[in-house]
């Protein structure tokens, strides 16, 4: 344990060229550039149509549950049900990345997301579906994404070279956000015309084209560090991610903003359905406008966070995702009509990109390969399981108070909360920590 603890604190620097080696010519690196590597391209292409399927099932199930429960509560736990197991398992799906074949494991997940997702069609189809039941599904479809999540964002590495590594991140945040922007719109109008099981439907379609990219996907083997312990036990070598992040300084740091962060950011997204189809009174058209110019303000964000995070630094960056998150659940949580609250979604679609990506690039530069999957992953399960706790104890405040509570409270806890951490667990400095790319 020791040894293999000291090979991974001593020896950071890794390779990638044997997964990448002879792509491409060399390029100059730019904000598109990772898109000459056609197994990047592609699976981008196939995770595009995939995201955009995601995003249908998510507006479905959250607008299904309005119509099946009057309880705020119940309709934030959807978001906090794909949450969740990011939180729960996160930290085992990133160790299953590091030991196995990462194309494997996503692979895995599509299928069983696939099939969960089939089943889910069938039943909202057949009008069969509870709340207790919805949330069970969306659950099951949130093990499917826990699983995947760090694998694929890991597999990077195999597909670009290292320096494009930054901006083969932001591409992929902007094909979840570009679907982020089509599907609410998409999904509103299906379930205006047909029903949810109609959306359900076209997300179980969608990840066929993502297996079949990662059918046709044949990356080299990974190439094993110098004096790198063998593949070890899931428990134990979750355990060695764990006191990994813990131990590094930046990491954790970075690991306890995520999580302030992720705690005050799910209002917004928890309590969203509950404030079109109740304060505002509008239908799922509108809740999918809204949705869809959250997307928007996300795709329009992405391409410029680089630079920002160059001239501001991760503090900066983060203080403006901040300052547009607390203008969004301010200006929701006071709208009782539409065009009021339409800003809003533009806003905080931008600041959600901003906040997100910066978080995402920063662990990612400064995680060693070796363990790279579990450091995201610990990521990602600090991250989003403040969004999971975050959706349920907002949904309580909701229901004990009213929802316009809920939402100011998020936003006083999240100034107060970045301004209070920002002096006892400040981000990382630039430089500092990062593992360097060969």
């Amino acid at each position: 344990m020791a040894r293999e603890e000291d090979a991974i604190e001593h020896a950071v620097e890794k390779t990638v060229e044997a997964a990448t080696a002879g792509l491409v010519p060399p390029p100059r690196a730019g904000t598109f550039s990772p898109f000459r590597y056609p197994v990047f391209r592609a699976i981008w292409i196939a995770n595009l149509f995939s995201n955009l399927g995601g995003t249908l099932q998510g507006v479905g199930a959250a607008w299904l549950m309005t119509e099946l429960t009057p309880s705020h509560q119940l309709v934030a736990l959807v978001q906090a049900s794909a949450t969740v197991p990011i939180m729960l398992f996160g930290v085992f799906a990133g160790a299953i990345a590091d030991n196995y074949d990462r194309r494997l494991v996503m692979l895995t997940a599509q299928v069983g997301m696939l099939v969960v997702s089939a089943a889910l069609a069938g039943l909202a189809y057949a009008h069969m579906l509870t709340p207790a039941l919805l949330l069970a599904f969306t659950l099951s479809v949130g093990i499917g994404t826990a699983l995947n999540s760090p694998a694929w964002q890991a597999s990077v590495r195999q597909q670009v070279e290292p320096h494009e590594i930054p901006q083969a991140i932001a591409l992929n945040s902007i094909s979840f956000n570009i679907a982020r922007s089509i599907g609410p719109a998409l999904g509103g109008v299906l379930i205006s015309i047909w029903d949810v099981s109609f959306a359900f439907a076209i997300n179980a379609v969608s990840y066929v084209g993502l297996i079949g990219v990662l059918l046709w996907w044949k990356p080299a083997p990974r190439p094993a560090e110098p004096g790198q312990a063998p593949k070890r036990a899931i428990l134990p070598a979750v355990a060695v991610g764990i006191r990994f992040c813990a131990g590094n300084g930046p990491l954790r740091r970075l690991l306890i903003r995520g999580f302030a962060l992720g705690f005050s950011l799910a209002a917004y997204q928890s309590l969203l359905p509950a404030v079109i189809s109740g304060t505002i009174r509008g239908t799922e058209l509108d809740f999918g406008l809204m949705l869809g110019l959250f997307g928007i303000g996300s795709i329009m964000a992405a391409p410029f966070t680089g630079s920002l995070r160059k001239k501001l630094g991760l503090e900066g960056i983060l203080a403006l995702g901040t300052g547009m998150s607390v203008f969004a659940l301010s200006l929701v949580a006071e709208a009782h009509d539409i065009l009021y609250a339409l800003p809003a979604a533009f806003v905080a679609g931008m600041a959600w990109v901003l906040i997100l990506t910066t978080l995402n690039v920063a662990v990612q530069m400064r995680s060693p390969d070796a363990i790279l999957g579990r450091c995201l992953s610990i990521y990602q399960a600090a991250t989003f399981g403040g969004m999971a706790i975050g959706a349920w104890v907002w949904g309580a405040v909701a229901d004990w108070q009213s929802l316009s509570f809920a939402l100011h409270a998020a936003s006083v806890f999240l100034a107060v909360s970045f301004f209070g951490l920002r002096l006892v667990a400040p981000l990382p400095r630039p430089g500092e920590g990062v593992v360097k790319q060969t």
